[in-house]
Parts: structure tokens; C-alpha cells; sequence
């Protein structure tokens, strides 16, 4: 079964003046991804303000973003939403529409034992092809549950295509324990962008990054260097790009995309979906001007 590797973006949501979802910049967002040497693309995920899209709207976006990348880089669809129906209905249709694969993050503001997470997940991985890959999503800091090594490893056992996770918090402890799943084989990515070269080196598949949609230069350099195994060279990329996302993620990380973004005339408008807050003009201005500081289209 297909595994996400390199560099895996979960891009933003862009929306119209009206609130609707923009395909135009859509398209074009996904073409920037694919032309910057990203290796996959993941809607609809939290960057994607996910939990703010109604099922409809996600349809959309998923359909999109699949059709327009027409093979050239896997899809990896995140479907995990407010509830198991809707979450089933969103895999159902992943798969449908010829995506790549899913991701499912753990059921949010509730708590939810492991039992509990094993049975949503695995329900989940059982509505859709056998031979179609999903990936756990870990984002305790948002979702408020997190995914234990053993619940984990639980799911993959009994649905052979559960074939990896997505960690979204800094536990490099917790991460090296979900690398030993599987003998090995299970696959780990990171979100926190600032372990992307340390835990690829130990094993891991390569990171989930929203930064990665404005820099891809710099990640593509790192991963490139991950591959030549000089891991000497991309840790000094690496703490180059951090200087970068610390400046990304002062204020909301992702309304900063959406600023970048249209800044480079990727997308149309910088809205965000309500409740979610744009940037005011002010931070609007000193995040452009801190970017072109660093300059942060090309190394």
C-alpha cells in the first residue's frame, strides 16, 4: 500500500470575498505544491480549517484538489470531522473520487480512551477498500486526545491498511515509540516542522508541514539532504527554516499562509472562515516586510 514520505503539505482552505470555497486559487495553490517539488499534498486537514468546512464544502475541496493534481503527487485526504458519520461519509468518498489515501484525527473536545479510539479508528479503516491506506492523526494540543503507542499499534494489527500516523505534537519520546510499531514498518510523519531533519534521521517518513506551501525551497533542501544521508548539512537547513516558521507562526500561522499567499499571487484573498481571525493590517505589513527580510522565496 502507498506510504506518504518527503515533504507532505496540508494546505489552506482559500476562500472568496462571499465565504465560498475559491477553486480558481485552489487549483493554483495545488500546481505551486506540485511545481515546488513537494511529494504530496493533504487537504483539508487543520491547516485547511477543517472543522470549520461543512461536508459539502470538503467534498469540494477533496474532489478538486485530486482531479487537478491528476496523479502527478499522491493526495492524502484528511476526513476526520465532528463525528463518526461524517468522518465515515468523507473516507467513503476519499476513496471514491480516486484520492490516494486518508488521514482520520482523533475524535475532538471529548475524552476518549484508548478502547474508544481503537473502535472510531478502526470502523473508519473498515468503510473504505482494504488495500486503501489511512494514517492516524495526532493533534493532542487542538483535539484535546492523543493517540498512546499501544492504541496505535492496536489499529494497525487489526486493520493491516491503518499503515501510519501523523504526530502532531513535540513527544520525541512518544514519536521513537510509534517508530518501533510493526518491527519498523509503520509509518511516522511529524507536524512539529522543527523535527522534520532529527526524526527523519532516526527513521521517520518525513514531516506534514503548512510552512512547507511558502518555503518549499528550504524544505525541498532538507529533504533532498535527508536523502544524501548529510545530516550534518540539514540540520543547519533545518535551523534556517526554523528561523523562518518562528517569524510564519508569531501570531495565527494560518491566516500568515493565506497573507503569504496572495502576497505571491497564489490565491485571491487572505479570508478566513469565521471564527477563525484574519491578521490586521499592521501584522499583515510586518510579516511581509520580516519575510522579505529573510528572504524567503528563494535560498
Amino acid at each position: 500500500m502507498k506510504k506518504l514520505y518527503g515533504v507532505v503539505v496540508p494546505i489552506v482552505t482559500p476562500l472568496t470575498q462571499e465565504d465560498a470555497i475559491d477553486v480558481t486559487s485552489l487549483k493554483r495553490l495545488a500546481d505551486h505544491c506540485i511545481d515546488s517539488g513537494m511529494q504530496a499534498i493533504y487537504p483539508c486537514g487543520t491547516t485547511g480549517e477543517m472543522m470549520y468546512l461543512s461536508v459539502e464544502e470538503r467534498r469540494l475541496v477533496a474532489e478538486t484538489v485530486v482531479r487537478h493534481a491528476a496523479g502527478r503527487v499522491p493526495v492524502f485526504v484528511h476526513v476526520g470531522a465532528w463525528n463518526l458519520r461524517d468522518t465515515v461519509e468523507l473516507a467513503k468518498h476519499a476513496a471514491e473520487i480516486g484520492a490516494d489515501g486518508i488521514a482520520v484525527v482523533t475524535p475532538a473536545f471529548f475524552s476518549v480512551r484508548d478502547q474508544g479510539l481503537v473502535d472510531y479508528f478502526t470502523t473508519v479503516a473498515k468503510s473504505v477498500p482494504q488495500d486503501f491506506p489511512v494514517y492516524l492523526y495526532a493533534i493532542p494540543q487542538c483535539a484535546v486526545n492523543d493517540i498512546s503507542p499501544k492504541a496505535a499499534e492496536e489499529c494497525s494489527r487489526l486493520c493491516p491498511n491503518i499503515v501510519g500516523i501523523k504526530y502532531s505534537y513535540p513527544d520525541m519520546t512518544r514519536i521513537q515509540q510509534m517508530l518501533r510499531i510493526n518491527g519498523g514498518q509503520f509509518s511516522v510523519l511529524v507536524g512539529p516542522d522543527h523535527l522534520f531533519a532529527a526524526v527523519s534521521a532516526m527513521g521517520g517518513d518525513g514531516v506534514v508541514s503548512g510552512n512547507a506551501q511558502i518555503i518549499p525551497a528550504y524544505y525541498k533542501k532538507i529533504w533532498q539532504l535527508l536523502q544524501e544521508k548529510n545530516y550534518e548539512e540539514a540540520a543547519k537547513w533545518q535551523h534556517r527554516t526554523n528561523l523562518l516558521n518562528e517569524t510564519l507562526c508569531e501570531n495565527n500561522n494560518i491566516a500568515a499562509y493565506k497573507v503569504m499567499l496572495k502576497r505571491d499571487g497564489i490565491i485571491a484573498t487572505t479570508k478566513m472562515r469565521r471564527p477563525m481571525e484574519n491578521l490586521t493590517p499592521e501584522q499583515e505589513e510586518n510579516l511581509i516586510a520580516a519575510m522579505e527580510r529573510l528572504r524567503y522565496r528563494g535560498i
